[in-house]
């Protein structure tokens, strides 16, 4: 029996291909030329983001217990590197000859990772979120609008028992929600109703066959999915994490669906992505998704962990953990879209955030190295040519190029990239996401939000 075969113009919509707004202007400029000083110099090295994210890894390594976190400084192109020497200068001298610029922190690893413990324990309160700043050496603590009262009251007081130099706290606007939809549309009927989310970043699963990554909350709320609104199933989900984790990996179901590895930016343009990175403090990062189209910010936060009003528990928190934390906007219908840096590397997949394109918020993100490891899977093209070949429409982004045409859709003349912001795309969703609950870590259900399609103030769960 013959399966529908996704057109390849399509295929290439790695993620999200409708309107890239004006924010993101700056469309991808190729200016951060590497330069690397000469070995053994204690000078530091002027760094592509990408060579920031390897360098951190293999500082992190040398030093061991020493280490205590990093980040990209944009403005100087530099990597910084946070140290505890104590009375052992061998270790800055170690971080300078490999290439950083050092300074010494107060605050370990181990000591932060503890104080975040204590925060688990004593403050998992829905609506709050908290990740490790390197540049301030803290803890970040966020409450959003709906920590209030008693629970506010427990927040601040145990933000205060960790110490002014441990951690921080602030509020925020909106609520926390997980933002369905997203990138290149994608969509799913349910017994509740449609679901909309986005698709991250086409993959080749374990077993050699083409697949995409998407949001977990995603996977959890439908099994079958189609590139069309009330379209025939194009892709069936293989597994799907949420929460304390959120990534879906979803199989085509025509294994001869041909897919490039690139990053659908609209106006015809793609962005090709080479390789998945792990996420740097401080580094200039890419969203796409079909409700805000292409924005862009830095990343603010790692290791964050956000803490979602249950849907199915109204005392319940839904917790997920290890996202990346940025300044990035997002709406609801932009879950599962992809994450990206100017160098093409594959970075996080949209999980959920409080705010929006106009006022600005915050906005987590799945690690992709996280996902690719749970699910065996490899970045890039399903086969030899699979959807890279010429002679299609879907042009590399001219580097000097500002942003796409805010009233194109993706580019490939159809219905798949005029995405209506306003439809009720996970109306009615309910609390498909939610295989979690309560109990343990508190990771119940957050993905079936379908009452924040239109809530741009909100870390929606909005497919």
């Amino acid at each position: 029996m013959s399966h529908k075969r996704i057109p390849k113009r399509k295929a290439a919509i790695a993620i999200g291909g409708v309107a890239a707004l004006g924010a993101a202007a700056i469309l991808l400029p190729n200016a951060n030329a590497s330069q690397d000083n000469s070995a053994g110099a204690a000078t530091p090295k002027t760094l592509k983001a990408t060579g920031a994210s390897d360098l951190s890894a293999q500082i992190a390594g040398l030093l061991g217990d020493a280490f205590a976190g990093s980040y990209y400084d944009s403005a100087t192109q530099q990597l910084v590197v946070n140290v505890i020497s104590g009375d052992n200068n061998n270790v800055v001298v170690q971080a300078e000859k490999a290439g950083a610029k050092v300074r010494e922190v107060q605050n370990s690893t181990a000591e932060l990772t503890a104080a975040a413990q204590v925060l688990k324990t004593k403050a998992t309160v829905p609506g709050t979120a908290w990740s490790v700043d390197p540049k301030t050496n803290k803890i970040q603590v966020l409450a959003d609008s709906t920590v209030t009262g008693s629970k506010w009251d427990t927040v601040l007081s145990t933000v205060k028992s960790l110490g002014t130099d441990m951690a921080t706290v602030k509020k925020t606007a909106g609520s926390f929600k997980t933002l369905v939809s997203g990138g290149d549309a994608i969509f799913a009927q349910t017994d509740q109703g449609g679901v909309r989310c986005s698709l991250g970043f086409n993959v080749t699963a374990s077993d050699g066959t083409p697949a995409f990554l998407t949001a977990g909350h995603c996977g959890v709320a439908a099994k079958q999915w189609s590139d069309t609104q009330d379209g025939q199933p194009i892709a069936t989900v293989d597994q799907a994490t949420f929460p304390v984790s959120d990534f879906s990996l979803v199989k085509y179901d025509d294994p001869a669906t041909q897919t490039t590895s690139d990053v659908n930016v609209g106006n015809g343009q793609t962005v090709q992505i080479t390789q998945a990175e792990d996420a740097t403090v401080g580094t200039q990062v890419f969203r796409m998704g079909s409700t805000t189209g292409l924005h862009d910010g830095t990343v603010t936060g790692l290791d964050a962990t956000v803490n979602f009003q249950s849907e199915t528990d109204p005392n319940g928190v839904d917790t997920v953990n290890g996202l990346i934390q940025t300044d990035v906007c997002a709406e609801a219908g932009d879950s599962g879209g992809s994450l990206f840096t100017q160098d093409g590397g594959a970075v996080g997949l949209t999980s959920g955030g409080s705010g929006d394109c106009t006022s600005g918020g915050e906005t987590f993100f799945q690690p992709v190295t996280a996902a690719l490891t749970a699910t065996g899977a490899t970045l890039g093209d399903a086969g030899a040519g699979a959807g890279a070949g010429a002679g299609d429409d879907t042009a590399t982004a001219d580097p000097s190029a500002t942003a796409a045409d805010p009233s194109a859709t993706d580019g490939t003349g159809d219905e798949s990239g005029a995405v209506d912001p306003n439809a009720t795309a996970t109306d009615g969703t309910g609390d498909q996401s939610g295989t979690g609950d309560a109990t343990g870590d508190g990771t119940g259900d957050v993905s079936g939000d379908g009452t924040g399609a239109d809530d741009g103030s909100s870390l929606t769960s909005n497919h």
